[in-house]
């Protein structure tokens, strides 16, 4: 249930919302989805001006960690506020960043960061995914590059390139050469397979691909991939398909670059998702978490691959001390409290409750994800299967879905090829009690949705 401690602040907020509506751009989007306007939040609480309080299973989008406000990034912030540190120093040397790289070096795969460099780039994922693919064609002098189905990597020229999502991509000039490559996913396989064989298949398609001398595609400066996919729909990568990628690549001399900018800092139940696997990739893409919920991004690497000029690749701020003072305290508290253990043990919880809750809501397809990094895919009950045993995606009754989480108190995106996967992301800090109450809500709304009629049906 929606609680609800007083409504004289409605009209203020209803005239913000006005206002954003008016001033902002057409591109806003989380803005669209849940017209609240947060006031105070506290762990993975949010409260509205309204005096609604909602369970926040977006978290920024996995970059709350810790949820919100939380006492140990509060208290590095403050630490440094009081210190006098200058908060701004471009990429010069501070203690705070050598603080930083420190705690980011010892939570990394040992073998990796023992000969590794890190840059700092400009404080968001998609400036991270450019330095790396410019790297790697620094590195290689090569231009092109590998990427998925389904794969997001940012919003700027080059890290759309690398995206899968066609709506976005559409209206804008090629950002590059990239050959496009099937992403193993089990539910609806690319291959019309599924499971262990798809992904099989995916493997055995990339290599054949790369070796065909009249395959059309040039070596390649990198391979850029996702070990679960978040906005392509919380698919993870099997671990044998990735050990799989590592092979392909490091036998034909083509950098691996694994972007974890969504999937680090303990959200898939190991610090790293790289760790599910064993892979040690060439290069990984960092941002959200590690900031402890402000800007920040790096790229980490292998330290032979470090052939940049001075300035090749800049920012104003990525001099950022606060972020880096935050992010420090949040990764040693993640390792230190076994709140990557705790993600993997109530992520397993939800997801076998949701998967145990297909009976009565037939409208849940399918339930998956790793750790706190989960995905539950509507879809049409009525609707005819395919080869891999999947109904048609039902993206109308997801976004109802939604709108009935807000309702009751739970914020919960979109995402996926159809915007029709429920994308749960709640803080590592997530307790038993909260667990339960936002399976509570979801269930809930789901089932309120499917007996909601359609607008046409109203109009009938």
């Amino acid at each position: 249930m929606t609680l609800t401690v007083g409504t004289s602040a409605a009209p203020a907020a209803d005239a913000i919302l006005r206002r954003q509506r008016i001033r902002e751009s057409a591109a806003r989007t989380y803005a669209r989805s849940f017209p609240i306007v947060p006031v105070r939040a506290n762990g993975m609480t949010v409260e509205g001006a309204d005096g609604r309080r909602y369970l926040d299973c977006l978290s920024g989008a996995g970059t709350l960690a810790l949820g919100h406000n939380h006492p140990v990034v509060l208290d590095a912030i403050r630490r440094t506020l009081d210190s006098g540190a200058p908060l701004h120093l471009l990429d010069l040397a501070t203690a705070e960043k050598d603080d930083f790289t420190t705690a980011l070096f010892e939570s990394l795969p040992e073998k990796f960061a023992a000969k590794a460099r890190i840059h700092f780039c400009g404080p968001a994922g998609t400036d991270a995914v450019e330095a790396a693919l410019k790297l790697m064609q620094t590195a290689t002098g090569r231009r092109g590059a590998l990427a998925f189905t389904g794969a997001y990597h940012g919003m700027t020229a080059g890290a759309l390139a690398v995206t899968g999502n066609t709506a976005v991509k559409a209206p804008l000039p090629s950002g590059g050469d990239v050959t496009r490559l099937p992403y193993p996913y089990a539910y609806r396989c690319p291959f019309g397979v599924g499971g262990e064989r798809g992904a099989q298949l995916a493997s055995a398609y990339t290599e054949r691909l790369l070796d065909d001398p009249s395959g059309g595609v040039l070596p390649a400066a990198a391979m850029i991939l996702e070990p679960v996919q978040g906005e392509g729909g919380v698919v993870p990568a099997p671990d044998e398909w990735l050990r799989e990628m590592r092979r392909i690549t490091a036998e034909r001399g083509i950098p691996l670059i694994v972007d974890e900018v969504q999937t680090g800092v303990g959200r898939t139940g190991r610090m790293w998702a790289v760790e599910h696997s064993g892979i040690e990739p060439d290069a990984m893409v960092l941002s959200k978490a590690i900031g402890g919920s402000l800007p920040l991004a790096v790229v980490v690497y292998r330290e032979e691959y470090d052939g940049w000029r001075p300035g090749a690749h800049t920012g104003t701020f990525r001099g950022n001390t606060l972020a880096m003072a935050a992010g420090a305290a949040t990764l040693r508290h993640i390792a230190a409290n076994g709140l990557v253990a705790r993600a993997e043990t109530v992520g397993a919880r939800i997801a076998a409750r949701l998967d145990g809750a297909r009976d009565r809501l037939p409208v849940i397809g399918d339930v998956r994800g790793r750790g706190l990094m989960l995905g539950v895919e509507l879809v049409d009950p009525a609707g005819e299967f395919d080869s891999c045993g999947a109904r048609p995606a039902n993206p109308a009754l997801a976004v109802r879905v939604r709108e009935a989480c807000l309702a009751r108190g739970l914020i919960v995106e979109l995402g996926g090829r159809h915007d029709a996967v429920l994308r749960l992301l709640p803080p590592l800090t997530i307790t038993d009690e909260q667990a339960d109450a936002v399976l509570e809500r979801l269930c809930d709304a789901i089932e309120f949705a499917m007996r909601e009629p359609t607008a046409a049906n109203r109009a009938g």
